[in-house]
C-alpha cells in the first residue's frame, strides 16, 4: 500500500513543481509523501491553488482557471467540498501508482477511480471544438462546474495505466520525498524526481558518509 501521511498546508505562495512526465504523476506530487515522520506538506491549501497547479500542469486553459475562479468565490462551500474531493482523489492515486510501481495487482484502486471518478469524467465528456478551432475531447462544462479538474486528472490516470508508460512509472528514491515520475530515460536507471534536488541531496549525504566512515577508520588504527 502507498504512504499513509497526515498533512499540513504548504506555504501558499509556494511554486508548484512538474517533474512527474504526466500530469496525474504531478497531481499526486502536490502533497510531499514523507514516510515515518507523520507529517507532510499539502500544495492545495485552498481551491485557487488547486486551479493555480491545473493551469500550471495545462489541465486547464487560462480562461477556464480564471472562470472557475470566479464560481468558487460565488460559491465557496461548494469550492471546499470540491477541494476535499481533490484530495481523496490524490489520496487514491498514490495508492494507485503506488501499486503499479511495485508491480502489484492495484485491483481495489482501480474499481474505485472507474466507479467514483473515471464514470464522472466520461459522462461529462464530448467532443469539443477548441481554440484553434480542431476537435478534442473534452469538458463542455469546464468552465462552470469546479469538478472539472478532477475530471482530466482522472483521465489522464486512466491513459497512464493502460499505457506502455505503465512500466516506467517510479517513485523517487530520495529520502523523504516520494514523488511520482515517468522514467523515460535511455537506460531506464533514473532514480530521482529531479537530480538537481533529491539527486543531489542523496550523493552529497552519501559522500558525507564516506568521508565519515573514512575518518572512523584512520582514528581506529
Amino acid at each position: 500500500m502507498g504512504i499513509a501521511i497526515a498533512f499540513r498546508q504548504l506555504d501558499s505562495m509556494t511554486p508548484f513543481r512538474y517533474v512527474g512526465g504526466d500530469q496525474s504523476l504531478d497531481f499526486v506530487n502536490t502533497a510531499h509523501w514523507v514516510e515515518g515522520s507523520g507529517a507532510g506538506l499539502d500544495g492545495f491549501a485552498s481551491y485557487h491553488r488547486l486551479l493555480e497547479w491545473a493551469e500550471g500542469a495545462q489541465v486547464l486553459a487560462g480562461p477556464s482557471a480564471a472562470a472557475l475562479r470566479a464560481v468558487s468565490d460565488e460559491y465557496p462551500a461548494r469550492a471546499v467540498r470540491v477541494l476535499s474531493d481533490a484530495v481523496r482523489l490524490r489520496a487514491l492515486l498514490e495508492r494507485l501508482f503506488y501499486a503499479v510501481s511495485e508491480h502489484n495487482g492495484a485491483d481495489t484502486e482501480i474499481t474505485e477511480l472507474n466507479e467514483h471518478w473515471l464514470s464522472s469524467s466520461l459522462s461529462e465528456s464530448a467532443i469539443i471544438r477548441i481554440h484553434d478551432n480542431s476537435l478534442a475531447l473534452g469538458w463542455p462544462r469546464a468552465n462552470s462546474a469546479l469538478e472539472s479538474p478532477l475530471w482530466a486528472v482522472a483521465r489522464a490516470a486512466a491513459t497512464l495505466i493502460t499505457s506502455a508508460d505503465a512500466s516506467r512509472i517510479r517513485r523517487c528514491g530520495g529520502d523523504a520525498c516520494g514523488w511520482f515520475y515517468v522514467d523515460r530515460s535511455r537506460n531506464g536507471l533514473r532514480r530521482w524526481c529531479e537530480m538537481e534536488t533529491c539527486g543531489t541531496k542523496m550523493k552529497s549525504r552519501r559522500r558525507a558518509e564516506r568521508n565519515m566512515a573514512a575518518h572512523d577508520g584512520l582514528k581506529a588504527n
